[in-house]
């Protein structure tokens, strides 16, 4: 069962996921000119604009550690007037993948933005990143065409999201 405490994307463990996130990203990039890393800034992910939450897991151990992250930010209405909010550095540690925390933690993100009064949840990702394509794919997300210039992003993705 998965369990997630919400966190200043300043916080100690935050910022250690996130460099963790970013370290793993730059090693696996494929993209013409590299990774290119960029902190959260902290302002987007505090409620009602977003909010940023911390997996709380298990470590290769077994003992109670900090695992995987994920936010949600509001962003522009859609050309349509849907109020938008875009997922950000979901990201899990490998030991932790297929357990299916990661459609946990992106179904908590998803009821965190209709609470939030989001009309529509938008996303970017890498090509490289398939396991990730997959999951945003079988959670209802549909490609689109990009809707930002997210020079590490290959593929965007959103899904209207209903009252319930």
């Amino acid at each position: 069962m998965a369990t997630w405490r919400e966190t200043a994307t300043t916080d100690a463990a935050a910022h250690a996921l996130l460099t963790e996130y970013f370290h793993s990203r730059e090693l696996g990039f494929t993209g013409e000119h590299g990774y290119r890393t960029t902190f959260p800034t902290p302002e987007q992910f505090v409620p009602p604009r977003g909010v940023f939450l911390v997996v709380e897991g298990e470590d290769l151990a077994g003992e109670a550690a900090d695992v995987g992250c994920g936010g949600i930010r509001r962003i522009g209405d859609s050309t349509d007037g849907a109020v938008r909010y875009e997922v950000k550095h979901l990201w899990l540690q490998p030991h932790t993948r297929g357990l299916g925390l990661g459609r946990a933690l992106l179904a908590e993100l998803e009821q965190r933005a209709r609470g939030f009064g989001a009309d529509e949840l938008v996303l970017d990702t890498n090509a490289s990143l398939e396991a990730a394509g997959g999951l945003y794919r079988s959670s209802g997300f549909e490609s689109v065409e990009p809707y930002n210039d997210n020079p590490n992003a290959t593929h965007w993705y959103a899904k209207r999201l209903s009252a319930g």
